[in-house]
């Protein structure tokens, strides 16, 4: 079977960026008529066929996005990027556009293996859903010559834009929350490094504790998952101190959902014993217990404004790049308890 022609082909024949190559052959600004002129007939000669990207026409405004996810994040108890990835097919789907989802496995991650989506030319632009390793990122960014948007995580690159729920600020108006309750002594749930979002929500814990005045403990801070794999391990993390805090607050509401279970097997009722608030509204039925306090994440317009940005820079490749903050919604609900008189800010 002869090989399909890709722009790759083209490029390393003329001498000339793909990028180039993919602008001669779409009939874009920004290449000479020499060169064009060669690229065509060079095109033709090596019987280059049209993929699906280069096929399209501006007028049709119908564009096929792609979607990369690592595979850790669609496990059963980490299925928020399931939810995630279902408002931007349907965003999509309402802009007449459609969505490609790779899965991307830890053992191509790391081996820095490019998205067939991406090598096969099957997509005109393509969103990188959740934390990938800075390195695999990077290599993707070098080799890819479509626009990008990175979703629930920051851009890694120049030209790219993201975007992310109000994290920070976010975990700021949870805490300030908890010290309103009259919870002074405040713990954290969520292994620092492992994603943006975590260390986000950290910092935003971490600014409420020192505008309240309140040390942070070390013993106070809990790991939820592998730093590498970023897998949940119930039994290696969560580990208790000996002395706890009043209340946690969590990274995610999955982690507050496991805490909970952690507490009942040392024999403590949350919230009478610990009181317990999370982030993004996500819940896990095998180990939900009750209504965890958190702040839910607008995952509807987050997707939206992915496809929306996307589009746009199909349609102008000089649309300004930038890093888009989604607010979210603060939900109270039964698992935080007042401790006594809120503690005022120092």
């Amino acid at each position: 079977m002869t090989k399909a022609v890709k722009l790759a082909d083209i490029a390393e024949r003329v001498g000339v960026s793909t990028v180039t190559v993919s602008k001669a052959l779409s009939g874009q600004k920004g290449v000479s008529e020499e060169v064009r002129e060669r690229i065509k007939q060079l095109a033709d000669e090596m019987g280059y066929v049209k993929s699906v990207s280069a096929a399209k026409t501006k007028d049709k405004k119908s564009y096929t996005l792609g979607v990369i996810v690592a595979e850790r994040y669609l496990e059963e108890t980490q299925s928020f990027y399931w939810q995630l990835y279902q408002e931007l097919s349907q965003s999509a789907m309402r802009k007449n556009c459609f969505t490609m989802l790779e899965v991307i496995s830890t053992e191509d991650e790391s081996g820095r293996q490019l998205p067939k989506i991406l090598e096969e030319e099957k997509v005109e632009a393509f969103v990188v859903l959740g934390t990938f390793k800075r390195s695999y990122v990077s290599y993707v960014l070098r080799n890819a010559h479509v626009p990008i948007v990175f979703l629930d995580t920051l851009a890694a690159g120049e030209g790219c834009n993201a975007i992310t729920s109000n994290n920070l600020m976010g975990a700021y108006q949870v805490v300030n929350y908890l010290f309103e309750m009259g919870h002074s002594r405040i713990g954290f749930v969520g292994t620092r490094l492992a994603t943006a979002s975590i260390d986000d929500r950290y910092l935003g814990y971490i600014k409420s504790c020192m505008e309240h005045g309140c040390s942070v403990r070390e013993d106070w801070i809990l790991d939820d998952r592998d730093r590498i794999s970023g897998r949940f391990i119930f039994e290696k993390d969560f580990q208790l101190p000996e002395e706890l805090p009043s209340a946690f607050f969590c990274n995610c509401d999955v982690a507050a959902e496991l805490l909970v279970r952690k507490l009942e097997e040392r024999g403590l009722h949350v919230p009478q014993d610990v009181s317990v608030a999370g982030f993004d509204d996500f819940t896990n039925a095998p180990y939900q217990k009750m209504g965890i306090t958190t702040y839910a994440i607008n995952t509807k317009e987050m997707a939206k404004r992915a496809v929306h940005v996307l589009i746009h820079k199909l349609e102008n490749p000089a649309y300004a790049q930038g890093v888009y903050i989604v607010p979210g919604k603060f939900i109270e609900r039964e698992s935080v308890r007042r401790e006594g008189p809120a503690v005022p800010f120092a």
